[in-house]
């Protein structure tokens, strides 16, 4: 069996390489940073070391890494004679995935059993997005195409921080994993991932880790920041910043059981599970790399409005995800691109507008005035949007 993985970084060789790797595939990683690519081809196996209590460390062999930007011709033929394609190279990534696939799949015998295939990101329902970029990708062909292939959303979770200096192709992740999968795309015939688990409604997966383990490790980071706090575990020792981030935690966990009938106590212990997942010391993560990119994480459908919107909707609290939303809007980091446009937009557009292009609400949803007024008073405090 092989398996080729778009994303040859920190997520794909500590997690879905190493799950793949357990379930006896063949790994080939397709990346374009020729670094990366050499050093993985350098060696023959990788250790994946989890820190934290239970940890363990695994060794992973019979792998090899392709650069797709130099040698995508190699990389097609390789998809043509895979069983499985997964990504984790980002949502905004997977439009330059697609037409690989779709050569790969022109190249593959009609007879043999469908490519299944799963993007792993931190989106909602990321592997819809590729087949749809996909279909794009094909043109006309799709349709003589698309019956080569099948599609499984999957809702993916494990924390693997920046890695230390000199470390080669090893990876330090925690312990704690989850890897669901719809089970209907697949029939009879699943892909064999031993630690995965598959699922027959994956939303409400989906959006228990989105909702929780996303928007409160953003949130940690934002008050972090604020605060000076440098990593996660020192801004959730700080007692005030925890209780905030419980706080929206708290009103993403009461959509969820409103939305989805999920169990209050099971999810009070989710939340509970996910703090001190946070706070585990020795994960280096920094409020700087969790932070990054605040545009797309305050997106419409992203961790901050997209429940809040929903609970709102729902006649909900939503102050403590405001709170958040307030602190990521006060993140400044100069290395960071979006973080550099979100202050400009705070600096030169009025509140109305900023949250029209950042959170992309409707005037006259409920949440739209009240996120509003958090812009205003973000641009009251550095005095700004006086230019507007």
């Amino acid at each position: 069996m092989k398996a080729v993985h778009f994303g040859a970084g920190n997520i794909g060789r500590g997690f879905v390489g190493l799950l793949l790797h357990e379930g006896g595939y063949e790994l080939v990683f397709s990346d374009v940073a020729a670094p990366l690519v050499d050093a993985i081809n350098a060696v023959d196996r990788y250790t994946v070391r989890e820190v934290g209590p239970g940890g363990v460390d695994t060794v992973v062999t019979g792998f090899r890494a392709i650069n797709s930007a130099e040698n995508a011709e190699e990389l097609i033929d390789e998809i043509a004679g895979a069983n499985v394609v997964t990504t984790a190279v980002g949502p905004t990534v997977l439009r330059f995935v697609a037409p690989h696939i779709v050569a790969g799949l022109a190249l593959r015998d009609p007879s043999s059993p469908p490519l299944q295939i799963m993007a792993c990101e931190n989106a909602i329902n990321a592997t819809d997005v590729l087949r749809e970029e996909m279909t794009v990708a094909a043109g006309g062909a799709w349709d003589a195409l698309e019956g080569r292939a099948v599609f499984a959303n999957t809702a993916v979770d494990r924390i693997v921080p920046a890695q230390p200096e000199g470390g080669g192709v090893d990876v330090t992740v925690e312990p704690f994993f989850e890897w669901a999968i719809e089970r209907g795309p697949f029939g009879v015939e699943p892909p064999v991932i031993p630690r995965a688990h598959f699922v027959d409604d994956l939303a409400p997966y989906i959006e228990r880790k989105l909702f929780t383990v996303n928007t409160g490790h953003a949130t940690a980071a934002y008050f972090g920041a604020a605060a000076g706090s440098d990593t996660i575990a020192a801004a959730l020792a700080d007692d005030t910043i925890a209780g905030r981030v419980d706080a929206a935690l708290r009103e993403t966990s009461a959509l969820l059981e409103v939305k989805h009938g999920l169990d209050a106590e099971e999810l009070a212990g989710y939340r509970a599970t996910i703090l001190d997942r946070f706070r585990n010391d020795v994960l280096p993560d920094t409020v700087w790399r969790v932070g990054r990119q605040p545009l797309r994480k305050l997106s419409r459908h992203e961790r901050f409005i997209g429940p809040a919107a929903q609970a709102i909707e729902r006649g909900l609290g939503v102050d403590g995800l405001l709170d958040a939303i307030s602190a990521a809007l006060a993140f400044d980091d100069d290395e960071d691109a979006q973080s550099v446009d979100l202050q400009r937009m705070l600096r030169t557009q009025d509140a109305a507008s900023v949250t029209a292009e950042v959170t992309g609400l409707e005037a006259d949803h409920p949440l739209f005035a009240r996120v509003e007024a958090v812009v205003a008073a973000r641009q009251r405090d550095v005095g700004a949007g006086a230019d507007a």
